[in-house]
């Protein structure tokens, strides 16, 4: 194995929302040679309108193989239910073994603020899982890690207790169109429950080809706000005129568990500047 490859673990509540928040430098990473693993805290069951269970389960978990075929990763699900996930010891015990399973040098987790119970305690998990992946007793069948891998938050909107406040923002323009691919994977997401929750389902096109592009206009605008709204930091990050070129972006931030994000561990971490 390469000694300069990377692994890179995103925890995400449900089978869409790594893609969604990290699945750009997901495609980067993937570029330069390094390991990414997905990972779905709950298996999806009740994310749609019209179906839900074993067969919605079964449905999310084909869509998250498909998407991760797009930029050849690994996408796991957790046989979780959605809507019900909870900070317990048994899923503590689960986010312990899969991060000392996979030995990542990066871990990218949703904040605890948010409006969805399973998007908190993802992060609940993962909070309460930094420490004691280097503990020998705890899960004492599956080997400890004698290093304390650094995590970092994806980005969201939430403004209390206190507003996201990115350390690294990286340009995506490069893997936009990979990113939506790997969005165009989750069709039950994409163009099933998600239009439906927001009232928009009969603007759904019917074509596969104009579905994507219906949902890639409204996609990329996000992307879009990342870069605009962190726009003085890709300028820090990829200099004054790549800085303001850049159109897309995705958006971390340090978490104060696990090992820092550092001005010296930020270069080798994330690899995608010019300095790196």
């Amino acid at each position: 194995m390469n000694q300069n490859q990377l692994r890179i673990l995103v925890f995400g509540a449900h089978p869409d929302d790594c893609d969604i928040k990290a699945g750009g430098v997901a495609a980067l990473y993937v570029q330069q040679g390094h390991q990414v693993k997905f990972v779905s805290v709950t298996n999806g069951d009740a994310g749609h309108h019209e179906m839900g269970g074993g067969p919605l389960a079964r449905r999310r978990t084909a869509e998250a193989q498909a998407a991760a075929a797009v930029i050849g990763i690994e996408y796991q699900l957790l046989d979780n239910h959605d809507g019900e996930l909870e900070p317990t010891l048994e899923n503590r015990y689960k986010i312990i073994r899969l991060i000392r399973e996979f030995k990542p040098d990066l871990v990218v987790s949703p904040r605890p603020n948010d409006y969805h119970p399973d998007h908190r305690y993802t992060a609940i998990l993962v909070q309460d899982a930094a420490y004691m992946v280097t503990v020998p007793n705890i899960c004492a069948l599956t080997p400890h890690l004698d290093y304390n891998p650094v995590i970092v938050y994806s980005s969201d909107g939430f403004t209390k207790p206190y507003p996201f406040t990115p350390d690294v923002v990286v340009g995506i323009d490069s893997v936009l169109e990979k990113k939506l691919d790997m969005l165009h994977c989750h069709e039950s997401q994409m163009y099933e429950w998600l239009p439906y929750n927001a009232g928009v389902l009969d603007q759904v096109p019917e074509s596969p080809d104009e579905r994507r592009q219906w949902m890639a206009e409204r996609r990329s605008r996000g992307f879009k706000a990342i870069a605009d709204k962190y726009r003085e930091v890709l300028i820090n990050l990829y200099g004054e005129e790549r800085g303001k070129d850049i159109q897309y972006a995705e958006a971390f931030e340090g978490c104060e568990y696990g090992a820092s994000l550092t001005e010296e561990n930020k270069p080798k971490l994330f690899p995608f500047f010019p300095d790196s």
